[in-house]
């Protein structure tokens, strides 16, 4: 049954309802999906929207997932260090804010930024915002900086999203990891 457009390009599909009970447990249920057939014209309007509705159980083709490396430590020991000279950097011109305990403050979001890294970082799209949150609260804890615990903890995070994955792509083009089988 065709559907006129209706100058969406998607209309509002039927709820996708299934029973247990009408279905076995071994079987996933039907997909909706949604087909587009255009005029003979390229780049015109869509002339009507098809709803099919396909049931994937048994697909040839597995949907392959994408499984991220694992961390590497001499990433991350290099990384820690230029974070530990770049977080420092900052810090330091907040005297007022820090006073003499810049160094203890640099140490802690380093100390947590070293271990996420040895532990958690595989490369793009694995930089989690965690260890930053982890930051506030050990500074908080350890009642360094007062309010400049948030400020320290910022400073990081907006370092290591301008620089990690970058940093990531740059050592692993000029050092490639081992080919595993």
């Amino acid at each position: 049954m065709a559907v006129p457009y209706t100058g969406s390009l998607l209309p509002h599909p039927p709820p996708l309802a299934f029973s247990p009970a009408k279905s076995p447990p071994s079987r996933s249920p039907p997909i909706q999906i949604w087909r587009f057939l255009s005029q003979s014209t390229f780049g015109a309007r869509p002339s009507s929207i098809v709803p099919c509705s396909r049931n994937l159980v048994g697909a040839t083709t597995p949907l392959q997932k994408y499984v991220y490396p694992d961390p590497d430590p001499d990433f991350a020991k290099r990384e820690t260090q230029k974070f530990r000279s770049e977080l420092m950097k900052k810090l330091v011109k907040e005297k007022q804010t820090f006073g003499d305990e810049v160094e203890q403050v640099v140490d802690v979001c380093a100390e947590i930024f070293s271990e996420f890294l040895h532990k958690e970082y595989g490369g793009p799209g694995t930089l989690l915002v965690e260890p930053f949150t982890d930051m506030l609260v050990a500074l908080k804890d350890k009642k360094l900086a007062g309010a400049g615990a948030a400020m320290a903890a910022r400073a990081a995070l907006l370092w290591a999203q301008n620089h990690v994955d970058q940093d990531w792509q740059v050592w692993n083009s000029s050092n490639p990891p081992p080919h595993r089988h």
